[in-house]
């Protein structure tokens, strides 16, 4: 693979990791909860073939339990 594609490779890598995060943001926000630091993590991004992450982030208490909640609702069907 050349320089090229591997950056075309990546940029597209990204582009699907700014997609996801969009659609985690809106699910999230359907259910009630928002993590303010979701986002893809900008060093895993750097390189020729970045492995980039989504980075969930940090979030309170508050929003640790309304995402349990949703999980727990989740997990039994509701």
């Amino acid at each position: 693979m050349t320089t090229t594609e591997r950056r075309r490779a990546a940029v597209e890598r990204i582009r699907e990791a700014e997609e996801v995060v969009a659609r985690l943001r809106d699910g999230f926000a359907r259910a009630g909860v928002k993590l303010p630091s979701l986002r893809i993590d900008a060093a895993s991004c750097a390189g020729d073939a970045p492995a980039v992450l989504v980075d969930l982030g940090r979030c309170n208490l508050d929003a640790a339990v309304r995402l349990s909640r949703v999980l727990d609702e989740r997990a039994a069907g509701a």
